[in-house]
């Protein structure tokens, strides 16, 4: 009976630091070794844009839709081995981050697939699909943010799966937890037929923690006053040879580009008995590609994804909030500016990006409303037309109310 009551702590264990809370779970195997938990989570939103529509781009425009839609198991089989396993599926969204589209599209995805494999808190082995470890907010849960959202300009260039990759990574808790290191060897930009060559993206991420430890493989964007947390991280990132510079009006090139990048992040969060909760957030990354959108053939260059929002870039956000002492009200804010190497034709492009509002928590993050409102500003604005097609640069606001559900 004891070696029973042990194995069920040690598999609700693995379980818990999966990203939420909620959902059934079945246990199986001998002395009920095996665990698996079943999760739907949702975000469903109401978006109006006063930009995008009509024929000239300049009308409003508004939506319901899913930003996230999604099914999710968690397993675990005795304290070592675990499993996740996340699909995701979207159909014809009109209103994207710095787009408005016509909303012809629909994709369905396995969007997380990872085997874990947990020796000890030291030692932990990851192999399969699973979001990269570089900048802080990526790996935030975005389930549990403190704005609405991730920045819509922290992924990293060149990755077919956005925010996942495919890969290994090799990470733990060290000196009580205090200190966390990790270690990627990930696809990166797996295109053998276009790039260069085909070289693994290798990374390093390592973090400080110096109240309560973060001390999971995630993040979270707000502890909601349940914890007191400081911590500083860095990270950077290599691929060798992940793209043509000088393309040809053929869109053929012969020199190759290596992809580098580096970020510093901070975050605190600490509650005040009586007063509330206060958090800080920010972070900078830079983003290099050798300078390679640095190309007369601009119409050849532009679809290669060294330029635009994921391309060579520079920049970082900051983000404050505050949570109500005997309320489940939290307000937001956040700041970003961003340099980007060309957006729609406009060289040396500067972005910034402005949001605010609130979380109301009505079951934790399990069920809360979030009300937003956002600005994105841009140093260049018109018309650009290159390779047949015509793109459009101008300022636009955001108003955007979202349901989260986990169940």
């Amino acid at each position: 009976m004891e070696f029973r009551k042990l194995l069920t702590a040690c598999v609700g264990t693995v379980l818990l630091a999966t990203p939420a809370f909620a959902g059934p779970t079945w246990t199986f195997g001998p002395e009920d070794q095996g665990a698996l938990k079943l999760e739907y989570k949702g975000q469903f939103q109401l978006n109006h844009r006063d930009t995008g529509g009509g024929s000239d781009d300049d009308e409003s425009v508004s939506e319901f839709n899913f930003r996230r839609n999604r099914v999710a198991l968690m397993g675990a089989y005795g304290k070592h081995f675990g499993l996740y396993v996340q699909t995701e599926f979207n159909e014809d969204n009109n209103i994207t981050g710095f787009n408005v589209t016509d909303g012809d599209n629909e994709d369905f995805q396995l969007l997380d697939a990872v085997m874990r494999f947990k020796y000890n808190d030291a030692v932990n082995f990851w192999l399969g699909k699973y979001k990269y470890s570089f900048t802080r907010e990526n790996l935030e849960a975005c389930e549990m943010p403190l704005t609405l959202d991730r920045s819509l300009l922290i992924r990293a260039p060149l990755v077919d799966e956005g925010t996942r990759d495919k890969g290994v990574t090799l990470w733990g808790n060290l000196f009580d937890q205090k200190f966390q290191y990790r270690l990627d060897a990930m696809n990166g930009r797996n295109d053998s037929a276009s790039a260069p060559d085909s070289a693994f993206r290798y990374g390093a991420r390592a973090h400080v923690t110096l109240l309560d430890p973060e001390n999971g493989h995630g993040y979270k964007g707000t502890y909601l006053g349940e914890k007191k947390v400081l911590t500083i991280g860095g990270a950077y990132q290599m691929e060798k040879d992940v793209a043509y510079s000088n393309y040809t009006a053929a869109g053929i090139g012969s020199e190759s580009v290596d992809y580098k990048a580096w970020t510093a992040d901070l975050f605190f969060e600490y509650p005040v008995d009586g007063v509330g909760t206060f958090t800080v957030s920010g972070a900078y990354a830079d983003y290099d590609l050798d300078d390679a959108y640095k190309n007369d053939n601009l119409a050849d260059l532009y679809d290669t994804g060294i330029m635009g929002i994921n391309g060579e870039k520079n920049g970082g956000y900051v983000k404050i909030g505050y949570m109500l002492p005997n309320l489940p009200l939290q307000f937001f804010a956040r700041s970003e500016s961003w340099s980007l190497s060309n957006y729609n034709g406009f060289y040396d492009q500067e972005v910034d990006w402005y949001g605010g509002g609130f979380n109301y928590y009505f079951r934790g993050q399990d069920l809360k409303l979030t009300m937003e409102l956002s600005q994105a500003d841009f140093d260049k604005e018109g018309k650009k037309v290159f390779g047949g097609k015509t793109y459009n640069t101008e300022d636009f606001t955001t108003v955007t109310a979202q349901l989260q559900v986990i169940f």
